[in-house]
């Protein structure tokens, strides 16, 4: 879990599966709200894994692409379940979050939420 957990990987992962070769800033495009160093340090350690492919091509200007490795579109199945599942099961999931947050408004301390 460690390899693909995290707030970034997923969506990196189905960024690339989804389209790949990506160069980075439309691999930057396709996810709102990351920062370039926190891009950039997940893409490195996704290639650090085998999942993602970083090809540098020497041109003017310099070019880099990311692709999908075949061990990372492996991981294609994983994420369609944990996506028909949120699809399934949202508005059940909505509901009970909003019935905890109502149950513990009411609390004042910070750790009781």
């Amino acid at each position: 879990m460690g390899i693909i957990a995290g707030r970034w990987k997923p969506g990196i992962i189905y960024a690339l599966v989804m389209k790949s070769p990506l160069r980075f800033t439309d691999l930057r495009r396709q996810i709102p709200k990351v920062t370039q160093r926190m891009l950039t340090q997940q893409l490195r350690d996704l290639e650090r894994h085998g999942l993602v492919q970083r090809v540098y091509h020497p041109e003017i200007p310099p070019r880099v692409e990311y692709s999908i490795t075949a061990l990372g579109r492996s991981l294609d199945p994983i994420f369609k379940s944990v996506c028909d599942w949120a699809t399934e099961n949202m508005g059940r999931v909505e509901k009970v979050r909003a019935r905890y947050d109502s149950s513990h408004a009411t609390s004042s301390s910070p750790r009781a939420r």
